[in-house]
């Protein structure tokens, strides 16, 4: 189908979603010289508001999720380029990440999915190593003993995921991009923005309410945030993501103290957003585990997000009408996946794609 393509003088763009995926998305629009506005209907309903923020291919790459993981490499070679664009690098929390296992079953889990992720696919700029017992607690002495091995990715970052917003609403502000605090209900409520403006539905599970084509559904995650106290060890220096007996959690670095994540299951509806007693106990038990320093954290946080997630796990980036764009359905990968979907909703806004 052919949509006519924007005429340069007369280009606005009315985002509705104030995540990480919209506001990506606002501010590539507005350094093209879009004119933008943000409908942003609060942190609440935000997946990015509750996320580790690992920016790796090796953690989320799975075999037969091919297409996925290509989407996930060259959104990852894209984040440099929008952290230096932010001008705050202390959006940055760990530079690399180590995957470690706590039994030879665990290290041949991870064996298969290193030979899946750096020899079956592009590079993704990380130099992958593997490291013994010794080696990891030379690394992180604060890690349990009980781990004996498995792999450093050097190059695989880690981003605070809130930092990260509230760098992207700075950055999109100053580049002229309007934020407003909106629920939109209908895209009727839209009508009245004129014939050449742009609408780009990036409201994660709330935009199958504005267009009924997107087929989505939700899956509950639960993460702790944990704060550092003056007795104890400091967080660690990488993404720690650990396989325990066929368990898997992660430690990701704050400023303050760690986050640690994460489950994953099927959520009863838009609404189930309270955490689970179950999964926040094994949640805390498995990290203390791999950390055993955390006992003398304070749990500041336990929360619980809804991913919108797609039938075949790919996102959903597309043009559905002359005036709407649709970019939702990144599940558990929406800020591994921003820059590359930013790029995509341009191409399809400037008519390049369709």
């Amino acid at each position: 189908m052919d949509f006519p393509q924007q005429d340069p003088a007369h280009r606005t763009l009315t985002v509705v979603g104030g995540g990480v995926i919209g506001l990506t998305c606002a501010l590539a629009a507005a350094d093209a010289g879009w004119r933008v506005r943000v409908l942003d209907a609060g942190a609440g309903e935000r997946a990015s508001w509750v996320a580790g923020g690992m920016l790796g291919s090796l953690g989320e790459g799975i075999p037969g999720e091919e297409a996925s993981l290509a989407l996930s490499v060259d959104s990852v070679r894209r984040w440099p380029a929008l952290v230096t664009r932010l001008d705050d690098p202390g959006v940055v929390t760990a530079t690399d990440s180590l995957f470690v296992a706590a039994s030879a079953t665990d290290i041949e889990y991870l064996r298969h999915l290193a030979d899946f992720v750096w020899a079956d696919q592009p590079g993704t700029g990380a130099a992958l190593q593997p490291v013994t017992g010794r080696d990891i607690r030379t690394l992180e002495p604060s890690l349990s003993s009980r781990l004996v091995g498995g792999y450093r990715a050097v190059g695989e970052w880690s981003v605070d995921n809130r930092r990260l917003l509230e760098a992207l609403r700075a950055t999109a502000t100053t580049a002229g991009v309007e934020l407003v605090s909106a629920r939109v209900a209908s895209l009727a409520e839209l009508d009245d923005l004129g014939p050449d403006a742009q609408i780009l539905l990036a409201a994660g599970l709330g935009t199958a309410a504005l267009w009924p084509g997107a087929d989505l559904h939700p899956a509950k995650g639960e993460i702790l945030r944990l704060r550092r106290t003056r007795w104890s060890v400091p967080p660690p220096g990488h993404v720690v993501r650990a396989r325990l007996h066929g368990r898997a959690v992660y430690l990701v670095p704050r400023a303050d103290g760690v986050v640690v994540g994460a489950t994953h299951y099927e959520a009863e509806g838009v609404a189930d957003r309270v955490p689970q007693a179950g999964g926040v106990a094994d949640l805390l038990a498995d990290a203390i585990e791999v950390l055993p320093g955390l006992r003398t954290y304070e749990l500041t946080e336990a929360a619980a997000g809804l991913r919108p997630c797609t039938a075949d796990g790919l996102p959903l980036v597309a043009r559905v009408d002359a005036r709407t764009v649709v970019a939702t359905g990144h599940g558990r990968n929406g800020i591994v996946l921003a820059p590359g979907t930013a790029e995509r909703v341009l191409s399809i806004l400037e008519g390049v794609e369709e």
